[in-house]
């Protein structure tokens, strides 16, 4: 059944094929205007800073309205065929696997239209990996606990800027290390564990606390 909603979810998100286009339309450009306002001259902390301010808005705009469509009929349809538990879990992990793919695809774009300054490549991708799963599973559950309250998008964005700074902190400072071409010797890898930690974290809170939101 979870293979199932999963399946489904990359079915109704690639039948909708301007919404991907959207999405990539808006990462590129941005990176691109990006490029022609710093035309190239950007030292290690902005490039830092800046990759992960574009990430950041394509995790909202993915993560964050996974859930706003879920009304009227189509909820009824859930809440009736599937276990609320199967569910969450399905679109925690269907947005997880979208935005990660995202984040390469803005990491590659970022990298051809203004350059490449991460010298520790291996560290950069674990961090890049957790990173967007991370923000994919918290924005989802943001999302699901927003669209009990008439679907609304800043409710959202209100209620997620609170717990995504604790992974956004550990994020940019881990990425830091990476741009820096720290050695694994001295990279704090107590801070990879939090990572891999938050992401555990959501999805045992989006398994326990989503069944209240689908009786509501």
């Amino acid at each position: 059944m979870l293979g199932a909603l999963i399946k489904k979810e990359f079915l109704l998100e690639f039948r909708q094929k301007s919404t991907i286009g959207g999405v990539l339309v808006y990462v590129i450009g941005t990176i691109f205007v990006s490029a022609l306002c710093f035309k190239g001259k950007l030292d290690k902390p902005t490039w830092n800073a800046l990759f992960w301010v574009i990430t950041l808005f394509t995790s909202v705009t993915i993560s964050g309205k996974s859930f706003l469509k879920e009304t009227g009929g189509q909820a009824l349809f859930n809440f009736l065929h599937y276990s609320p538990q199967q569910f969450i879990i399905a679109k925690i992990l269907y947005n997880m696997v979208f935005m990660l793919c995202l984040s390469f695809i803005t990491f590659f774009f970022y990298a051809f239209f203004i350059k490449n300054e991460v010298e520790n490549m291996s560290l950069f991708f674990i961090v890049l990996i957790l990173a967007s799963t991370g923000l994919a599973g918290v924005l989802s559950l943001m999302s699901a606990i927003s669209s009990k309250a008439s679907g609304n998008f800043a409710i959202m964005s209100i209620l997620s800027f609170p717990v995504i700074m604790p992974l956004i902190l550990v994020v940019i400072r881990l990425s830091k290390q990476a741009v820096d071409g720290i050695e694994w010797a001295g990279v704090g890898l107590d801070f990879i564990v939090i990572l891999g930690a938050l992401n555990v974290l959501t999805l045992a809170l989006s398994f326990l606390l989503f069944p209240y939101l689908w009786r509501d």
